[in-house]
Parts: C-alpha cells; structure tokens; sequence
C-alpha cells in the first residue's frame, strides 16, 4: 500500500532496462572515473599525499572526455552572433605573453605587482594552463580562463588559500549565466561547479571551524559575480600599471570585499 511508504519515499517507480551494465540518463552518471572522483574529492579529509589542486587536474581529465565540445561550439557561435562584444573577444584570440619580472616592473600596490610577487614569493609558474594554441571557440575560452584565474584571486578578493579559491569559483558561477545562454553554461561550467562543490564538502565534514568562512567566502563571490561585467573577457594585462581600487573599476569589477581566509585554510593539514 502507498499509505504504507514513508512519506519520502512516495512516488518512486521501479525501472527495468535490457543493459547488463549501470547507465543512467546522466552521462555524469555513466562516467565510473567521475563517480569515483565525487566520493573522492567530496568526502575524504585533506593531506599532503594528496594535494587539493590534484583534484582539479584529475577533474579536468575527466571532463575531457565528457564535453559534448560540438554542441559547445555551436552554441557559442549562436552566442557570438546575439553579442557584438563576445564576438570581437573571440575574433581577438588575445593570449597572455607577460613574464614575472615584466609583473613586477609595475608600481608597488598595482594589479601587476601584487601578482608578481605572490608569484615570486612563492616560487610559482604564471601559467596554470600551458599555452597552446587554440583549435575552437571553447579550447580559446579554456585557455583564457586558466590564464586569468589567479588574477581573478586578486580582483575579486579571494585569498591564495583554498578556502580563498571559493571566491573566484562562484564568482564565475554567477557572473556567466548573467551574460550567456543556460545550457553553453551549463556544458562549460562543470569544473567550476564540481571543484567549488568538493571544497564546501570536505570543510563541512572535516574542519566546520571553517565552515562560516567557507560561507563567507561564496557569499564574496557571488557578490562580484552578480553585481560585474562579463570579466570572463577582461584583457588585465592592460590594468597591470593601476593599484588595484583602479583596476577593479577599469575591469568592471564590482563588489569585491577583500576576503581573509588564510587562517580559516590552516585547518586544512596540506596547509599547515
């Protein structure tokens, strides 16, 4: 009897199918890599065997084979065809060339200094991405987004910690569905989506202390992502030479608070 169910549990259908394996209608689902990674990524504990940014590189590995990259692109020719601006930013094909010593020629307290020396301190390359050169409209929107993702730490207000890499995160999870079609965000946003989601996971399970930071933090950049411009195009190398107030304005940054996570972060052991 229906009546018998927990009330939860109503309305579920038994399903049959003639497959002798797991399928689902979630090629997500389907993945067996990516189920593994979700249990991974979202429930273990943090530690220096295993770097946090080892799961994005595993992520993206996945995806990889995921991407349904025809209907991306056609999608974003549509887009370019609706977005004069869009358009041009693609027809551009802009690629980042500058080195660490031309950051740090930039005044002190400027865009381009504050990054140079994150990246000289800490003995970091600039490209998290290796160059290439782009075949298609998403390899390019790949390529650029992996260029600008450190800047984006410094232009939103999101620490170089992990608990810092949230702002950036869901600044772009709000600021891209503001300016282009539901399902092109859809298909591109999956790593942005997964590697924010792991994040809030394994903090809430394993370092709550940390949690109203990690709240915090989504809130920082959501507030950027859902008050800016589409900064996804941002040409920074222009803003370089401007203390940051300026270059946030220049970029059409809006609503960057500058969030302090680091000792949040520590409760993270790969941290400490």
């Amino acid at each position: 009897m229906a009546d018998d169910l927990p009330y939860l549990a109503r309305g579920a259908r038994p399903m049959t199918t003639d497959s002798t394996g797991l399928i689902s209608s979630s090629a997500y689902l389907n993945e067996p890599r990516l189920r593994d990674w979700l249990a991974t990524a979202f429930l273990r504990k943090s530690g220096k065997d295993t770097p946090t940014t080892l799961d994005a590189h595993k992520l993206y590995g996945i995806l990889a084979d995921l991407f349904d990259v025809d209907r991306i692109e056609a999608l974003f020719t549509q887009e370019r065809a609706r977005w004069p601006e869009l358009d041009r930013w693609f027809a551009e094909g802009f690629s980042s060339s500058f080195t660490v010593d031309e950051l740090l020629a930039n005044p002190p307290g400027s865009l381009g200094h504050i990054f140079g020396t994150y990246l000289r301190t800490n003995g970091f390359e600039i490209d998290i991405v290796p160059r290439f050169e782009p075949k298609n409209q998403f390899q390019y929107f790949s390529l650029r987004s992996g260029q600008t993702h450190d800047l984006e730490h410094i232009v939103c207000g999101g620490g170089f910690d992990i608990i810092g890499e949230l702002v950036p995160y869901f600044g772009r999870l709000s600021n891209l569905p503001r300016f282009l079609d539901a399902e092109l965000v859809g298909l591109i946003n999956p790593g942005q989506l997964l590697g924010a989601l792991r994040l809030i996971s394994r903090t809430g399970l394993h370092y709550h202390q940390s949690f109203p930071t990690v709240l915090r933090a989504m809130r920082c950049g959501m507030d950027v992502g859902e008050q800016s411009g589409p900064y996804f195009m941002a040409k920074y190398e222009d803003v370089f030479h401007l203390p940051l107030a300026e270059a946030r304005a220049a970029l059409g940054i809006v609503g960057a608070s500058d969030l302090d996570s680091s000792e949040a972060s520590l409760a993270w052991p790969e941290y400490t």
